[in-house]
């Protein structure tokens, strides 16, 4: 969810909260002074029928609510004496609406003649509680649409505005690449947390451009560096290996350390390979066809296939074209097919499978399953191979991560199977 609807959201909820809570204190504060301002005038009524009971006897006699609004009836003189004033809510009985309606009711005690007391009851008509509630209730709903739908247009006029200076710079921000952007376009604002944001994200980004060009300076001398003596070394060992006055045991010892030199070559090849991938050095990205790719870098292996004499099967079920960089999708294609080849048993076999969004590498080898936990740490090896450098499972998932396919791993009845799918 967006940070605008979230915004929204709890906003929304927070109104609804706020007038649930301040519409429950208001219906009381209503009913309260409601009841306040009938009480007053019960009591008003009161001290005037009072008045009028002293100046006419004949309204002692008014037993029943028929025609007025109070009744009267004689009482002990212990029963009056113990009694206060009382103001209740009750229903009576309404001819003009033929039912059951809410008023007020006061009961008092008054002394007309000389130890004769009566009691008197007025009442009064009131607001119907069902009836408030209920507009109180479509009073607020309203009120609540209309804060709504307020919000709603503030936020399309006013916070869309002010956001769009932050969602342009997270747009640009989202397409930089080191080695490829050397500066993103600040935002144009003068609110003070944008200019803030600016100031940050310039520093981190100078500061992180400036090591990534340190750091792809110092592996290219490095590697450059390393290069040269191994090529020296090498060269130097094979001329001495063709001298004839050296003895076998001699000779083969420096067959050895040309085969470490080697292999010392292709690891120092890897590594910067590695690195060279993790610091996204391979921006040019353009649609590749791994339908035709497999098939090229099947050629390439096609020597060391027939020398170990290793059945290949290959299915093509369907097109299999993505973006990324060509150099990487060979690399990524070799690499599972060498380690399909270099791990695999003499009479073994290879199946490879394209489909519509997916390439499966599948060998014999092993018979147990490869430890997941490890398969794509550097230099990890489960045979004892010494000519495999142990990178090449790892370059394999690095590749994977900066391409946006996922490798997975799958063993069953002797067969390992490497799947590369593509979103």
């Amino acid at each position: 969810m967006k940070l605008i609807q979230r915004t929204i959201v709890f906003m929304s909820l927070g109104l609804l909260v706020s007038l649930s809570v301040w519409a429950f204190i208001f219906y009381i504060n209503m009913i309260d002074e409601v009841h306040d301002s009938i009480d007053d005038g019960l009591d008003n009524s009161k001290l005037l029928i009072i008045h009028e009971a002293e100046m006419d006897s004949t309204v002692l006699n008014k037993s029943s609510f028929d025609e007025g609004n109070y009744a009267i009836r004689k009482i002990a003189e212990h029963h009056a004496l113990k009694h206060h004033d009382q103001y209740k809510d009750t229903l009576m009985y309404m001819e003009n609406e033929d039912d059951l309606e809410p008023v007020r009711l006061l009961t008092t005690v008054f002394e007309a003649k000389e130890n004769e007391f009566y009691q008197l009851k007025v009442i009064s008509s009131m607001v119907e509680e069902d009836d408030l509630i209920e507009d109180l209730f479509y009073s607020l709903l309203w009120l609540y649409l209309i804060l709504i739908v307020t919000i709603l247009l503030i936020n399309t006029l006013v916070l869309r505005s002010m956001w769009k200076p932050f969602f342009n710079y997270l747009n640009r921000l989202s397409q930089f690449k080191l080695g490829k952007n050397e500066h993103v376009q600040p935002i144009q604002s003068k609110t003070a947390e944008f200019l803030l944001l600016n100031k940050v994200v310039t520093e981190v980004l100078e500061s992180n451009i400036r090591s990534f060009h340190n750091q792809k300076q110092l592996i290219e001398n490095a590697s450059h560096e390393l290069q040269t003596p191994l090529a020296i070394a090498l060269n130097k060992l094979q001329l001495l290996a063709e001298n004839e006055e050296l003895s076998e045991e001699v000779v083969r010892e420096i067959f050895q350390t040309i085969e470490t030199l080697e292999r010392l070559t292709r690891l120092n090849k890897s590594l910067l390979l590695l690195s060279k991938i993790e610091n996204q050095q391979f921006l040019n990205e353009e649609k590749v066809d791994f339908n035709e790719l497999v098939r090229k870098v099947l050629d390439d292996f096609r020597d060391q296939i027939a020398f170990k004499e290793i059945t290949l099967n290959v299915s093509e079920e369907g097109k299999l074209t993505a973006t990324m960089n060509r150099e990487l999708a060979h690399i990524l294609f070799s690499n599972l097919l060498k380690n399909a080849i270099r791990h695999n048993s003499k009479n073994g076999k290879i199946e490879i499978l394209v489909t519509d969004s997916s390439i499966q590498v599948s060998n014999t080898g092993m018979e147990k399953a490869l430890d997941p936990q490890n398969l794509y740490q550097r230099f990890y090896k489960e045979s004892n191979d010494t000519s495999s450098t142990g990178l090449g499972l790892a370059i394999v998932k690095s590749i994977a991560d900066v391409s946006g396919c996922q490798i997975s791993y799958h063993y069953a009845l002797g067969i390992h199977q490497f799947t590369l799918t593509f979103s």
